[in-house]
């Protein structure tokens, strides 16, 4: 299955106290603006979050927008289809502002008997939202099912469904402590909850896409909770493919796509990327994301081999405001001159990560470990090419295993990693990775070092390029021993104290007595390990030296890395492979905290004369920027081949014709 490239998600969250619904809706304006926009999907709206149909349905007329002109629905079906513009439908699950008002049995509640809210939202009953959420374990699993056999009767040809806010969620009602007692489950305690919110989640998903293929087998299927993780895999056979929410101004920040995108890409799916036009987030009306975030936001999808979608909110009156499709239709011609050398095409890396998400707990962009965050964001500045995988993938595909700082690993995982190293494989460990269970470490884990902060000392071997003194390592540490056949690369260096209100100095930590301490930097054979909290570290305070001792690790380790370039480190970069060439995609947008609430992008900043180096894996013929057709001169030096790239205008593709 293949997705359309060039989405909008349209949302209609409309109250019922609102009139004239749908009355400005003009369908050949509509579909022009489409057409003029170059978009060729938009999802459309069949039920909001009030919980409000739009169109007259004949079994559910009590839901209908009481202020509803005609069939907003089919007109806007119609509309699409004029335009050869696919309309998959939303659906909202889990927030339904009328179920909750008229169906309180279906409503989900906590261990104190209050309305489930989602956290970011409060509890008051009184405050705006309609953020309670609904459990699919009572009678509302029942008219969700009904209410789709509504809509496809009604709609006729479907092109697919976007089911909103469908999360496993720890319910508490009468017929969840019912269903786990049942199943042998202890409705007192959280984690049974979860887990039996868990089954109800599952049970939901796989009866529902059953349905959805026994009406419209070829309908595309999807189920949105925010973030694609890790828990999503076992799930996979009740979607067709993957959406990544991610809109940087609405609580995801700009790290959050590339997490969930270097995950999703493994799972074997088409994968699409969204972000918003919205100034902040969704239901921003009148607001603008600035040109060159939103250039970022899509071309970086692009990069990473995703299709595309920008989320937009048609205004109560249904008329289409064309300046919104001015800026989307800026981008998405753009993409349409890229998209060939875009999709279909397949990541090459040599580096995985293993994601500390946990496979059992919920899947929410909040609950990624900061290391998570602190791994992406040094490995992206160092243009290293790499995934972020689970236990369950194939870890031979890789040049070299990253377990960042607190990775849980099993038994069975462990022997799959010496297996790994014995035939060439190599792994970088932090802090608390790895060491009861992977005796290829060389070292034994002694528990938190005693003083923090304390610091490395850079040597010959690690940091080579750092001052030969003291480094702050802000983080407390693991005390380990070595064992005989580790190497030492960088020792720590102990503080005279550690501060607190008996003993302290100066306004911070306590400076070092220069005696030596314990080891902070290791080697045996193929493997790395740092005692400290690196990557963590290195998204609480960003310190340089940190990203510089992982990059002697990784070139220790992998000497001639896929690809590498003497640009900024604000340069991000994807190597891409298509069945006859090789992509190169060059990204430089800087975002920056001007406001207090999240990052921008408003300017490009161009870069001139950058030369990338690529590993010669296999012959080429040529190298040509695209999409401007221009031939660039390649020099061959030490396995790589390097070409001088003229300028990176914000995205630039270098494509490696093969010979």
């Amino acid at each position: 299955m293949s997705l359309r490239m060039r989405q909008v998600h349209l949302d209609f969250h409309t109250s019922e106290l609102i009139s004239g619904i749908g009355s400005d809706f003009d369908a050949e304006q509509f579909a022009e603006t489409l057409a003029t926009a170059r978009v060729d999907s938009m999802t459309i709206f069949a039920r909001c979050h009030h919980g409000m149909l739009y169109y007259p349905s004949q079994r559910f007329p009590e839901r209908v927008h009481p202020h509803l002109q005609g069939d907003l629905l089919r007109a806007q079906l119609e509309a699409c289809r004029r335009a050869n513009v696919k309309a998959p439908i939303y659906i909202t699950v889990q927030w339904d502002h009328y179920s909750v008002l008229n169906h309180p049995e279906w409503v989900a509640i906590d261990e104190m008997g209050n309305p489930l809210v989602t956290g970011r939202h409060g509890q008051s009953l009184f405050q705006a939202g309609f953020y309670r959420f609904l459990c699919v374990g009572t009678g509302y699993r029942d008219f969700l099912m009904e209410s789709v056999r509504d809509l496809v009767a009604h709609a006729g040809q479907v092109d697919g469904f976007f089911f909103d806010i469908v999360k496993p969620i720890p319910c508490a009602c009468y017929q969840c402590r019912q269903g786990m007692l049942a199943a042998g489950l202890d409705p007192s305690q959280a984690a049974d909850r979860q887990r039996w919110g868990a089954h109800t989640n599952a049970a939901f998903k796989a009866d529902m896409s059953a349905l959805v293929r026994a009406l419209v087998p070829d309908a595309t299927i999807f189920y949105n909770a925010g973030h694609v993780g890790p828990y999503d895999r076992q799930w996979a056979d009740a979607y067709t493919h993957w959406e990544i929410e991610t809109l940087p101004s609405g609580g995801w920040g700009y790290l959050h796509f590339p997490i969930a995108v270097r995950y999703a890409r493994t799972l074997g799916m088409p994968v699409l990327g969204m972000t918003g036009k919205f100034h902040t987030s969704w239901g921003d009306f009148h607001s603008f994301k600035n040109q060159a975030a939103l250039e970022f936001e899509i071309f970086r999808m692009l990069a990473h081999g995703t299709a595309c979608s920008v989320g937009d909110q048609l205004h109560p009156n249904g008329a289409i405001d064309p300046d919104v499709y001015d800026l989307i239709g800026h981008v998405y011609r753009e993409v349409e001159a890229r998209e060939a050398w875009c999709m279909p095409a397949t990541a090459m890396v040599d580096i995985a990560v293993l994601s500390l998400e946990s496979l059992h707990e919920a899947p929410s962009a909040d609950a990624i470990p900061a290391a998570t965050f602190g791994v992406v964001r040094m490995l992206e500045e160092l243009a290293m090419q790499f995934d972020i995988i689970d236990e369950y993938a194939d870890i031979a595909a890789y040049k070299l295993l990253i377990l960042p700082d607190e990775a849980h690993i099993s038994a069975a995982f462990a022997e799959r990693i010496a297996a790994y190293v014995a035939q060439g494989g190599a792994v970088i460990a932090s802090h608390r990775s790895g060491v009861h269970v992977l005796p290829g470490l060389g070292v034994e884990y002694q528990g938190d070092i005693a003083m923090s902060p304390d610091f490395i000392m850079p040597t010959a071997d690690m940091g080579g390029t750092l001052p030969r003194t003291e480094h702050a390592m802000y983080l407390r540490g693991s005390h380990v021993v070595v064992r005989p056949g580790t190497t030492v690369l960088a020792w720590t260096r102990t503080p005279y104290f550690e501060r607190s209100w008996r003993h302290f100095i100066s306004h911070r930590h306590t400076p070092s007595n220069g005696e030596v301490g314990s080891a902070a930097v290791t080697q045996a054979g193929r493997y790395i390990y740092f005692a400290h909290p690196i990557f963590a570290q290195y998204q609480d305070t960003a310190p340089r030296w940190v990203k510089v001792l992982l990059h002697d690790a990784i070139r220790r380790l992998l000497p001639q890395p896929l690809l590498s370039h003497d640009g900024p480190s604000t340069v991000t970069t994807s190597v891409m492979r298509q069945s006859n060439r090789t992509v190169v995609h060059l990204l430089h947008y800087i975002p920056e905290r001007r406001g207090r609430q999240f990052d921008v992008i408003e300017d490009v900043i161009p870069l001139y004369d950058v030369a990338i180096s690529l590993r010669a894996d296999r012959a080429y013929a040529r190298a040509v920027a695209q999409p401007s057709g221009v031939a660039l001169a390649i020099q061959e030096q030490d396995g790589c081949l390097v070409v001088t790239v003229p300028v990176i205008n914000g995205h630039q593709m270098i494509v490696f014709e093969d010979a």
